[in-house]
């Protein structure tokens, strides 16, 4: 199938019009001219072929119009439909959000490791509907399922620390995830929970988030973010308005996080550096996938180089008959 990109440029046919016009005209005052007492000896004197002939090199030229006028309008050529497997799936990325993710036990921070890395996956799930939940204190819908990677991945880098009240609401951060992914329309639905602590406030308590979860049918993978040990802190801000940092110990509720995942059908990662981290969504990247059968519709290609050989054709018959059999003898 054929059709052109900027089909309007075919409205310049219409020159062909004042061309067609004036050439007839020419062809009037063309010829020289001879008065003679009579025209009987020429009676029987036929045309020559070449007579004929010389309006080949306006035919080639509007011909060449045509060819370019073609070109400007850049024809384009599609393939059919066809029916192709490929895997797809719905997936809701949870991530905390509270201000102790600016921990540097990861390189610059927990936080902006696990945008990275989370950035990076959803960029390698191109058949997907992705969507982003943040919680703190509270949780919050940041970006709805969508397949649009480049507005899910600018969403993710623009992510900042503090725009939720502080805290851990780990059941608020799954419920909100949850009524994102129910109604979407894949056979697999997933959850991914990325935290760095345990539950502290909020309204739906963890393990009761991870039931609604189990009874829609809903896995939940969930990543405890810091490495063992203490790691830096923030305590606050001096009186410069500089962040201040203290090393505590790393405390992340690892058993509630255990009980979710086994009670989903999903599975518990620890991610104790930012290489940890990337495998565990490599890990996760092999886990939730559905095969499923899609149509698809192949690329459009532009197709004027034909036209463009052609014009390219016309322009060197002109050449060659202008200068040859056609050519004006003074």
């Amino acid at each position: 199938m054929m059709k052109f990109a900027n089909p309007y440029y075919l409205w310049l046919f219409l020159i062909y019009i004042p061309l067609i016009v004036w050439y007839v005209m020419k062809q009037r005052t063309a010829d020289p001219t001879m008065s003679v007492s009579t025209t009987s000896p020429f009676a029987n004197m036929r045309n020559s072929w070449k007579c004929y002939l010389r309006h080949l090199i306006f035919v080639v030229r509007l011909a060449a119009i045509g060819c370019l006028i073609i070109i400007l309008c850049r024809p384009q050529t599609y393939d059919s439909w066809s029916t192709s497997e490929t895997e797809g799936t719905d997936i809701v990325i949870s991530l905390d959000v509270s201000t102790s993710m600016l921990a540097q036990d990861f390189k610059p921070n927990r936080f902006e490791a696990a945008k990275d890395v989370a950035a990076k996956f959803v960029s390698g799930r191109e058949t997907d509907n992705i969507g982003l939940v943040i919680f703190a204190g509270e949780s919050f819908t940041q970006v709805p399922l969508t397949t649009d990677k480049a507005v899910l991945m600018n969403y993710i880098q623009d992510m900042k620390i503090g725009v939720l009240e502080d805290g851990t609401a780990i059941g608020d951060g799954i419920a909100t995830a949850i009524n994102r992914i129910k109604n979407g329309k894949a056979n697999s639905t997933s959850i991914i929970l990325l935290t760095d602590g345990s539950n502290n406030t909020g309204v739906v308590a963890p393990l009761t988030a991870a039931e609604i979860a189990k009874r829609l049918g809903i896995k939940i993978y969930t990543i405890g973010v810091g490495k063992n040990g203490n790691a830096l802190y923030p305590v606050g801000t001096n009186f410069y308005g500089k962040m201040e940092y203290q090393s505590l110990p790393v405390v992340i509720d690892e058993p509630t996080l255990r009980s979710i995942a086994s009670a989903t059908g999903g599975k518990y990662f620890r991610a104790t550096s930012k290489n940890v981290l990337r495998q565990v969504f490599a890990e996760i990247d092999k886990l939730e996938k559905t095969r499923m059968d899609v149509r698809n519709f192949s690329h459009t290609e532009d197709n004027y180089m034909p036209w463009a050989y052609l014009l390219l054709a016309l322009v060197v018959v002109e050449i060659l008959a202008r200068y040859t059999v056609l050519r004006n003898i003074p």
